[in-house]
């Protein structure tokens, strides 16, 4: 299967600071990806290279055909986000918020107006398109942003901890939402999660990194099977060790604090 995104000895630096780690990794396209590691492992600053939001210090990377740091504006058109911390207008109504998107990627009027029907009726939205977002709940905003991230049409759709905070009952149906684009639109997925159990029941392959550096990769099950684990979760936590490790306020490794670099 081809890959839709490559990755070749990817480095990230800071002065002395080394935050990716001469990581090589590729995305099949079509596939649905987790990236897991624990907090300030370096998953999320990998996310901002690979959408543009930094430049590495060294390293080969292709999106879709397209390299992140030469061609920002066909990568940016090849992929959906939805970022961990929400990122709508809750003075805007439902309908405005997709609006805007697809104006701000010049999706055709008559194609952007269809496509915003069809994916708010996707994501069981349709209904409360003249609501403003500020009533919604949390997990209705994010169906929201789902449907968004989806309205030109992307090839890979990154979703950085797309259920966190939600319910178990909102988390499954967030991920049949995924699944179910997945399926029938043949999108890429590549998404980070805490929830091990998630990335278990829906990845096909899985990248651990820690501190910088990629220390696994494979299916779940083959994980799984390498660590002499039970579970997805039991290896994570054999593989990346048991202490509770906490981010600092000024860590640069949060994918929020970078998002005014999309106005460049």
């Amino acid at each position: 299967m081809d890959s839709i995104i490559e990755v070749k000895n990817l480095t990230k630096k800071y002065k002395d600071f080394v935050a990716v780690d001469n990581i090589s990794f590729n995305v099949a396209q079509g596939s649905i990806f987790a990236f897991l590691g624990p907090n300030g492992a370096g998953k999320t600053t990998t996310i901002k290279i690979l959408t543009t939001l930094l430049e590495p210090t060294s390293g080969e990377i292709s999106l879709n055909g397209f390299s992140p740091t030469k061609d920002h504006d066909a990568v940016r058109k090849s992929f959906g986000i939805v970022f961990q911390d929400p990122s709508l207008d809750d003075e805007l109504t439902v309908w405005e918020n997709m609006e805007f998107h697809g104006v701000l990627y010049q999706v055709p009027k008559k194609l952007r107006r269809q496509r915003i029907d069809e994916l708010l009726k996707f994501v069981e939205l349709y209904d409360r398109r003249h609501d403003l977002v500020k009533t919604f709940s949390g997990g209705m905003k994010r169906r929201l942003e789902i449907a968004r991230g989806l309205l030109h049409h992307p090839k890979v759709f990154f979703l950085d901890e797309p259920t966190l905070g939600l319910d178990p009952q909102t988390r499954n149906h967030i991920w049949s939402y995924i699944q179910n684009l997945n399926k029938k639109e043949g999108i890429t997925v590549f998404f980070t999660t805490h929830y091990m159990e998630e990335a278990q029941r829906v990845a096909s392959q899985v990248a651990i990194i820690d501190h910088g550096k990629i220390i696994i990769q494979g299916t779940p099950q083959e994980l799984i099977a390498k660590s002499n684990q039970d579970n997805l979760e039991d290896a994570f936590i054999k593989l990346t060790g048991n202490s509770i490790r906490e981010e600092s306020v000024n860590s640069i490794d949060r994918l929020r604090n970078d998002s005014r670099a999309w106005k460049r």
